[in-house]
């Protein structure tokens, strides 16, 4: 007798169940958060969850809330203490309201628990707000390994007025985490003809075309009309593509040099979107070397102009590792190089030596 083929089950994790956004709007919108759970844990810093207390005075009348911090980082050791507390409290609801740390945190946390979280971002740093994907990290911040999630978030409140509260770098470290979507994207999706694929690549681009139209508008004026395009590009478009493609419009060399990087210790902290940003410039630089790709020559020498006017790095001394030893250079290079990395992504093999060479020439002519 002839064997059925199970079916397989393709998950689609495009979007949170609900998104609200606009202005002032916190206040009304945690009365979306009370039928979700009725003894929530919010969690996050001590600064970002004083930002929020007042606006959410009238859901702690209703219900028994809980505060924790994520602190040190999105780690195994922090998530285990935040477990042991969602026990001894009985929480049926995860909040994380922050940057990209404690979003993924919360949303980690809550997949462990298998309860719903609703996400409160309070900068435009990145698309954590939005996706179906944690990082965990040690508890000094190096980069250990993803965590793909079951859902999006069941609720996401996006506040300008919120958001517009937090330092100019942030978003800044958003723009440059985001361009990484269509550097990446376009690359990783080598020549998919699925059609989810096709619309996150070219959404993708579309991200890309905002921010270097509207990024240095929207700097200039926070909370205006450009700004609020360039929040929803940063947080929203980009949790879009990666919830359309998922793993083939995900991440490639950018993000691998930024989670290589995250094992360097400085004194001169810098942001998520800040080496993913420097990663794009080491990624171009790359297909140049090892392609002769005219294309990137192009593109890196636009970025290069888009990232004076913005702020964002464009190399290693500008992250704060104008020190940075060759021994250390080449061990970055090695842990960017590992069999699971996705540097691996590109249509080309790079070797440590390669990539070195490439990560200390992103200002590198370009030849005409």
């Amino acid at each position: 007798m002839k064997q059925t083929q199970k079916a397989q089950l393709i998950p689609l994790l495009v979007a949170p169940s609900q998104v609200i956004k606009g202005e002032k709007i916190l206040p009304e919108a945690v009365k979306a958060i009370a039928p979700l759970g009725k003894r929530p844990l919010l969690l996050g810093g001590e600064t970002t969850q004083s930002l929020i207390s007042r606006e959410i005075e009238p859901l702690l009348q209703q219900l028994t809330l809980v505060t924790a911090k994520y602190s040190p980082d999105c780690s195994e050791a922090s998530l285990e203490a935040l477990r042991a507390i969602v026990v001894q409290t009985q929480a049926d609801l995860v909040i994380g309201v922050g940057g990209g740390k404690a979003l993924d945190t919360s949303k980690l946390l809550a997949h462990q628990c298998k309860l719903p979280v609703v996400t409160i971002p309070t900068s435009g740093a990145t698309c954590a707000a939005w996706t179906a994907l944690a990082n965990v990290y040690t508890n000094e911040g190096a980069f250990q390994y993803d965590v793909p999630l079951t859902k999006s978030p069941e609720l996401l409140i996006l506040d300008y007025d919120l958001l517009k509260n937090a330092p100019q770098r942030t978003l800044v470290a958003g723009i440059g985490d985001a361009l990484a979507k269509w550097y990446e994207a376009s690359v990783s999706s080598g020549n998919s003809t699925a059609t989810l694929t096709i619309a996150a690549v070219q959404q993708a681009r579309i991200l890309r075309d905002i921010l270097l139209q509207k990024s240095v508008q929207a700097l200039e004026n926070p909370g205006g009309e450009d700004w609020k395009e360039v929040i929803d590009a940063t947080i929203l478009l980009a949790g879009v593509i990666g919830g359309l493609g998922g793993a083939n419009c995900r991440t490639v060399a950018a993000h691998a040099v930024h989670n290589g990087l995250t094992h360097l210790h400085s004194d001169y902290p810098t942001l998520h979107g800040e080496k993913v940003a420097y990663g794009i410039l080491v990624q171009l630089r790359l297909e140049e070397m090892l392609q002769n790709n005219q294309l990137a020559v192009s593109a890196r020498e636009q970025l290069l102009q888009f990232y004076g006017k913005i702020g964002l790095p464009q190399t290693l001394a500008d992250l704060g590792l104008e020190q940075i030893s060759l021994a250390q250079l080449r061990t970055c290079a090695e842990i960017i190089c590992q069999a699971n990395s996705d540097i691996h992504r590109l249509p080309f093999k790079v070797m440590p030596e390669q990539l070195m060479a490439a990560m200390v020439s992103t200002k590198a002519r370009v030849k005409v």
